[in-house]
């Protein structure tokens, strides 16, 4: 049993496991789990302390785009959104945005 873990969901990023691997070198251990998986097992575990969304090769804007998990949100933990995760974070608050 780990005391504190970093979950970093991956949205098909070709940077996850480098993610999880720097997070190691922070002595944090981290576990990656697929956007597609059944998360509801995480609500209820308590040495979460931070999730990490990962990038993709999606738009929030594409049909078919992986969407936020709104238990995520309810786990009361400090989220990172990188680049396609931080689409989804905006887009789920009713930010904007835009193309490059």
């Amino acid at each position: 049993m780990h005391a504190d873990k970093i979950i970093i969901i991956d949205f098909g990023s070709q940077y996850t496991k480098l993610i999880a691997r720097k997070v190691r070198e922070c002595h944090v251990y981290s576990e990656v789990i697929a956007c597609t998986a059944d998360m509801t097992g995480l609500v209820h575990d308590k040495t979460i302390k931070g999730i990490i969304l990962s990038g993709g090769p999606q738009s929030v804007y594409m049909k078919n785009a992986y969407s936020l998990a709104e238990l995520i949100l309810s786990m009361n933990v400090p989220i990172l959104g990188i680049c396609y995760g931080l689409q989804l974070l905006s887009h789920h608050f009713k930010g904007s945005v835009k193309g490059g």
